[in-house]
């Protein structure tokens, strides 16, 4: 039991573009504002893990990861511009234009193969061969998904702490351009890792 919380937090609290996405928000004094974006995390996080508990990843072969993926890397390249065309006002609210919402959480998480690819082992590994089904496999995945909840959460309180002794826009301008890289990197990482490889090797 205690090795599925320790594997979950590993893989929910390590960087990633949804945690990336939670940091810049709090950089910008949006942590409040973005409480619907990390709900929608743990919502497609309760999804993935109810779905791959139930149905088993017989369904998830490596086209349709091929798929997700590049949806994944299609949705965080359109975040990543927006963070880097994002502008400041320390003069009224430290407040990015565009705040990051349920809907926006929901379908980042949903299409993002890291995501897929952290829940599988739980989903169909992990939980069966701890005896978790039926009602206890509804408990255990509205637990990971709060704990999934938390990660986003998390780096948005580190990224408020941080901004409120930060006074310079040009410093914040520095910050969400960063975030877009880093974004950026995330996308050709995945596009690289789960597009391009699995269907480059089926091709063979």
């Amino acid at each position: 039991m205690l090795a599925i919380v320790a594997y979950a937090l590993g893989v929910m609290y390590t960087p990633g573009p949804v945690n990336l996405l939670g940091l810049n928000a709090g950089l910008h004094g949006q942590a409040r504002a973005t409480l619907g974006f990390f709900l929608g995390v743990g919502a497609a996080m309760l999804i993935l893990f109810l779905l791959f508990g139930w149905v088993g990843a017989a369904w998830v072969q490596g086209d349709v990861l091929a798929v997700v993926g590049a949806l994944g890397c299609g949705y965080i390249l359109y975040l990543a511009i927006k963070i880097a065309r994002s502008s400041i006002d320390l003069g009224a609210v430290r407040q990015a234009p565009r705040v990051m919402r349920f809907r926006d959480g929901l379908i980042m998480q949903l299409c993002n193969p890291k995501g897929i690819v952290a829940t599988l082992p739980i989903a169909t590994i992990q939980f069966p061969a701890a005896g978790i089904h039926g009602i206890a496999l509804v408990l255990w995945s509205m637990g990971l998904a709060v704990l999934a909840v938390g990660a986003p959460g998390s780096y948005a309180l580190v990224g408020a702490l941080l901004g409120k002794r930060i006074e310079n826009p040009r410093i914040l301008k520095g910050f969400s351009l960063a975030m877009a890289a880093l974004l950026l990197w995330v996308a050709i990482t995945i596009g690289y890792e789960h597009v391009w490889l699995p269907l480059a090797t089926g091709g063979r």
